[in-house]
């Protein structure tokens, strides 16, 4: 793929700890439901050389504990992932509990991350995701079960601001990660409200860094690009960053990331349509080899195709046709039909994915009477599915 000149960046980060293991540079791939499976983690992890921390999409606890077959699947990692990291969803301590105690015990991963940061209502009007911190008791108990049963294994976690403007959260919750042995933080700077739209807060983020300095604080939210990631950690004094809606159908953002990171000047990705669809055919392979079935992956992927085509030009009706194949020679052939030459869009690595903003928060009823009671949340609150 063709590269693109930059000036060498004036801060870099050193490497990020998370227990035992090394993350250089300081790059994450944030969980994201029904993205970041085994062939997309894959894909970034290439691009990336191997360098950074790919986390799984969200694993519900009662799923985990459960067995189910489904969850079972979407924990499995690749021989060459390393370290294996798992996101838990979980509202009741005692599931939490036993799903951390399930992994540790039988060796599923190396790494737990806590999601405190979904904003979906399947997901808060069970008082779960972002909805969750603002039960302070709550919040601990279930941190604590986390920590404590996951033996050796680092537990993060991953959070928002808060409810809305008027119930923000997140430096209590800091504080008791901190008190609880999290190993690292990380916030998207914004609320629940917000959910995607209008601007992260990193103002946020670098409060929350000056509140907790025991552990390393991680920023998310904007970061589009390689020079937004290098700003974040400038401005904030972060350490790290996750990046979610950035790399969607740009798996390659974390080759950019690594070379920001690493200084050097010569080595942004800037791919042309031919080398785009070649991304495009190997990720749906990937996705139907990892399905078991050809049809269903192609079908799975067909969520992505708009990402990786954004800024080129294809015709609406060519987007349509490309967006309900079935076969990976459907896909290819339809691709081989475009103007293969193009070069990388201006622009094109701007803003993608969700951009919804100002919702209505979803809560359980008498959420917001006492911030510390959590009377009435238990195993009944627990999602059955994990994933998107």
């Amino acid at each position: 793929m063709s590269t693109l000149a930059t000036p060498a960046p004036d801060t870099i980060a050193a490497p990020l700890r998370i227990g035992p293991h090394t993350v250089a540079p300081p790059v994450v791939l944030a969980p994201m439901a029904g993205i970041t499976n085994a062939p997309f983690r894959t894909l970034c992890r290439e691009f990336s050389g191997g360098k950074g921390l790919f986390v799984s999409e969200m694993i519900t606890t009662r799923a985990l504990v459960e067995r189910n077959e489904k969850t079972m699947q979407l924990i499995h990692f690749d021989a060459t992932e390393t370290p294996r990291s798992i996101q838990l969803y979980g509202v009741d301590p005692v599931t939490v509990g036993k799903a951390v105690r399930m992994i540790a015990e039988e060796d599923l991963a190396d790494h737990i991350d806590l999601n405190f940061g979904c904003p979906v209502p399947k997901v808060t009007r069970k008082g779960g995701g972002s909805a969750l911190p603002y039960k302070r008791n709550l919040l601990r108990a279930i941190v604590r079960e986390a920590v404590t049963g996951a033996g050796d294994l680092p537990v993060t976690m991953k959070m928002r601001k808060g409810l809305d403007d008027d119930h923000l959260t997140y430096l209590d919750a800091g504080r008791i990660a901190v008190e609880e042995g999290v190993t690292a933080i990380a916030l998207h700077g914004r609320t629940t409200a917000q959910h995607y739209g209008g601007t992260a807060d990193w103002d946020a983020i670098a409060r929350l860094k000056e509140h907790v300095p025991e552990i390393p604080v991680l920023g998310n939210g904007d970061i589009w690009s390689a020079e937004d990631a290098l700003r974040m950690v400038r401005e904030t004094g972060c350490d790290g960053v996750v990046v979610g809606r950035g790399c969607l159908g740009r798996p390659w953002l974390f080759a950019d990331l690594v070379a920001a990171f690493e200084g050097r000047t010569d080595s942004f990705v800037r791919p042309t349509l031919r080398e785009v669809a070649d991304v495009m055919v190997r990720h749906a392979t990937l996705l139907g080899e990892w399905i078991g079935d050809e049809a269903r992956g192609v079908i799975d992927f067909r969520k992505h195709v708009a990402w990786y085509l954004k800024g080129f030009a294809v015709g609406s009706e060519m987007r349509k046709r490309l967006a309900i194949t079935s076969s990976l020679e459907a896909l290819r052939a339809g691709l081989d039909e475009l103007d293969l030459d193009q070069p990388w869009p201006t622009g094109a690595d701007g803003p993608r994915g969700r951009t919804s903003g100002n919702n209505r928060v979803v809560l359980p009823d008498g959420w917001l009477k006492d911030p510390y009671d959590c009377a009435g949340v238990g195993e009944d609150a627990e999602l059955d599915t994990s994933g998107g």
